[in-house]
């Protein structure tokens, strides 16, 4: 049997990293195999292509540019690691996927979502995530966030409308496809984001 393919979702200090712990807490409590994961990243090639898109930088990084790197790391990552999880039975965990790239180069970057599909179909084919978790949280909880921590990186500096488009990209996305993309909000205390995590992990465990 294939293993499930979970994907977390959300702006800039939405928590994600929290969010991880509490899902690895779950795999391990559930006796699952499963493999944590992020992107840009995943493999030795593609952790080397995301210091490139994350790095800050004196020139203006073209939109295209960016996109394109981004499916270079995903291309190397599908191939590598999440697919051949997949199809041993493991369970892949991976911070941001496709949707990262819809929103923050498709939707703050204008790009057109045509050419991200046909990005999407020649690197990650049938590699699809079965659920995604969203962690939604208001840009000004998110940056507040961001701004206490260290070693922020170059889409952090974005301006606060790039954010606010970034979360507004999220939640059309969630809109439209809410079978697949579960929102949790993250602004609350950490018990109850973990508690909505927890009933939205029961569901794809109980899913066929």
């Amino acid at each position: 049997m294939k293993g499930k393919f979970i994907t977390l979702e959300g702006g800039e200090g939405s928590g994600k990293s929290t969010a991880i712990a509490c899902l690895e807490q779950w795999m391990k409590a559930q006796g699952i195999p499963y493999l944590l994961t992020r992107e840009p990243g995943g493999t030795p090639l593609a952790e080397e292509i995301r210091q490139v898109v994350l790095s800050k930088r004196d020139e203006t990084v073209n939109s295209i540019t960016e996109l394109l790197l981004v499916f270079a790391a995903r291309a190397q990552h599908v191939a590598q690691k999440i697919a051949p999880a997949l199809e041993s039975g493991v369970w892949v965990i991976s911070d941001r996927f496709i949707d990262s790239s819809y929103v923050y180069q498709g939707v703050a970057r204008g790009l057109d979502i045509e050419d991200i599909d046909s990005l999407v179909r020649l690197a990650v084919g049938a590699s699809l995530p079965d659920k995604t978790i969203l962690l939604d949280v208001p840009v000004s909880v998110g940056m507040a966030r961001v701004s206490a921590r260290t070693g922020n990186d170059r889409l952090d500096g974005e301006s606060t409308q790039f954010h606010e488009m970034v979360r507004a990209g999220f939640l059309d996305l969630a809109k439209r496809d809410s079978h697949r993309i579960s929102i949790v909000d993250a602004s609350v205390p950490q018990e109850n984001v973990f508690e909505q995590i927890v009933t939205i992990l029961e569901q794809v465990k109980q899913a066929k």
